[in-house]
């Protein structure tokens, strides 16, 4: 009736398997404290005494905490977190496209100079001054429209 009583440790192997585990299952308790968290702040829909009372609750009982918010309100956090990522890569995709579009080409510059040059608004010489610093990217349309005014004052 004495028989001996084996536990996990007795077996290094079983050993380092239970250390695993009880490792990653604080690592899984703390993402998703972290997400509960987010989620909180996140909720738009959610007035500020609820956001405080909610994390008051997680921080406070943590477990009992996480485990209520995941049961009453976790149906939601995925559309949330959803929404957010797609209001980012729209924001995103509309910065991009107003960059894209903002600035002038260097041929649309060239073709302005050769406008002006054909006007007789600019001389031959600084419509070669003016090619040479569109052609090497330093801001010619400053310094194309500066070279044009100066020019016709003259």
């Amino acid at each position: 009736m004495n028989a001996p009583t084996y536990l996990a440790y007795d077996y290094p192997l079983l050993s380092v398997f239970w250390s695993m585990l009880v490792f990653f299952l604080w690592i899984m308790w703390f993402v998703l404290l972290f997400r509960i968290v987010v989620d909180i702040f996140r909720d738009d829909e959610m007035s500020g005494w609820g956001k405080a009372g909610w994390l008051v609750f997680v921080i406070v009982l943590p477990f009992l905490g996480v485990f209520v918010y995941v049961i009453a309100r976790g149906k939601n956090m995925g559309r949330r977190e959803i929404a957010q990522a797609r209001a980012q890569q729209e924001a995103f995709d509309s910065y991009v496209r107003e960059t894209a579009k903002g600035g002038t080409s260097s041929v649309d510059e060239l073709a302005k100079l050769s406008e002006m040059r054909s006007r007789g608004d600019i001389t031959d010489d600084d419509y070669r001054r003016a090619k040479e610093l569109v052609l090497s990217g330093s801001g010619a349309s400053d310094r194309a429209g500066g070279v044009g005014s100066s020019a016709g004052h003259l």
